[in-house]
């Protein structure tokens, strides 16, 4: 039987309405397993139970779900850090738009979720609730960490090169990154114009869309559509094959030869040259672009930043203004090429990351088969898949064209049943 806990958000809500649960039980569930497992998680960066029990009774289509919020999105009644000192106690007049949008669907906001310094390099103390002497991957570290732990069944997470799907998928649930702008950045810490999405991290793909449709008023499918054929799935190893571990190489392997056996088309595609571009100029635009987000930070609180994101910043700062420009460009050609790319697919099969979370908590993990799909501004969600030889999680990403997200979505439930 599964504990209370560990519902996912569909089962828990159905139980709510039905009868068979209240929203107070299930809230206190998830406390409790807080309660037993936050001391080593450490997925908070700011948790108050008092305050989540004094929390009023929501309605809409979220009533009764406690939900994580990834600490550079800003909350009303909760202090908003950005993972960074110099934000220490920092406490905001209102809440991010989409956690305004997430409150008046109903759900209660359980606390502020680890996030590395700025949701970028300099990681928190989050732990591996599969293994707490791994890493659970970032920027969205107490977010993926927390709803594989139990303590919510729904989280907000943001990406810029993978900080969504990479630690998902380390942590062994669904992480959606949407189309890009889907979510609004209202009262977001934004660092890459061009590139920062806010998504979700759920324990099913129907979570996900449950929680992106409750909060958009857009339809990204019913939690129990079924597809009514197998997909065509192109797959697509990328620009960084040659950074896949050998339990990636052999999962995706494993994971086209059950799609096919149950009936899916699965062909082997190698992008053109236009996407090597596009991902070579991700690190320009992505630090540029944070050099000037971070320009309050750096004139007068340089010495609260940490060393290795000073040293990006101003590798950022250093480079030629029409390197940002060209940079831009290249995303938006890589953008222009991708529907004749996959002309005749459904969605993109690819890794999720380069192989299990690695060991110790001072390495987020590499983002190398994220930044491309990223940059291309369209739907991306990594479900579980397995484990990798140390027993830690691995997942497989699916990827589309923008606008595609019920699409890509539907698709990522039917792989994972192949599965």
């Amino acid at each position: 039987m599964t504990d209370t806990a560990d519902l996912t958000a569909t089962d828990a809500l159905a139980a709510i309405r039905a009868g068979r649960l209240t929203a107070a039980a299930y809230r206190e569930a998830c406390l409790d397993r807080i309660a037993a497992r936050e001391p080593v998680i450490r997925a908070f960066a700011w948790f108050d139970a008092d305050l989540v029990r004094r929390a009023p009774a929501g309605e809409g289509p979220l009533a009764g779900m406690p939900m994580g919020v990834k600490d550079v999105l800003d909350t009303a009644d909760m202090p908003s850090q950005y993972g960074s000192p110099a934000w220490a106690g920092h406490r905001p007049r209102s809440d991010a738009a989409c956690v305004a949008a997430a409150r008046a669907a109903g759900a209660t906001i359980i606390g502020k979720t680890v996030t590395t310094e700025f949701a970028t390099r300099h990681p928190g103390p989050t732990a591996n609730p599969a293994n707490p002497k791994h890493t659970p991957g970032g920027s969205s570290s107490g977010s993926a960490a927390g709803v594989a732990a139990g303590f919510f069944p729904v989280a907000f997470g943001t990406q810029t090169a993978g900080s969504i799907v990479r630690p998902a998928a380390y942590c062994g649930v669904v992480g959606f990154k949407p189309s890009y702008g889907t979510l609004h950045r209202g009262g977001m810490k934004v660092m890459s114009e061009s590139l920062d999405t806010i998504g979700v991290m759920a324990r099913s793909v129907a979570d996900c869309a449950l929680a992106m449709g409750a909060m958009s008023g857009l339809d990204f499918g019913a939690p129990d559509a079924k597809a009514a054929r197998a997909p065509r799935l192109a797959l697509v190893m990328g620009p960084t094959a040659d950074q896949a571990a050998p339990e990636t190489v052999a999962l995706l392997e494993r994971a086209a030869e059950a799609c096919r056996r149950a009936g899916a088309t699965v062909t082997p595609v190698t992008l053109p040259a236009v996407f090597q571009a596009g991902y070579d100029a991700h690190p320009y635009v992505m630090n540029m672009e944070s050099a000037e987000a971070l320009g309050w930070e750096l004139a007068d609180a340089r010495a609260q930043i940490s060393g290795v994101l000073q040293e990006r910043l101003d590798w950022g700062r250093s480079q030629p203004r029409g390197t940002l420009v060209e940079a831009r460009a290249a995303f938006a050609a890589a953008r222009a090429a991708l529907p004749a790319a996959i002309e005749g697919f459904d969605a993109v099969l690819c890794p999720s990351a380069p192989g299990e979370a690695p060991e110790g908590l001072g390495w987020t993990g590499d983002p190398a088969f994220n930044s491309l799909w990223t940059l291309l501004h369209g739907p991306c969600v990594t479900v579980p898949a397995g484990a990798g030889p140390k027993g830690l999680p691995l997942g497989v990403q699916l990827a589309g064209r923008i606008g595609d997200d019920a699409a890509v979505l539907g698709w990522a439930r039917w792989v994972q049943a192949a599965l």
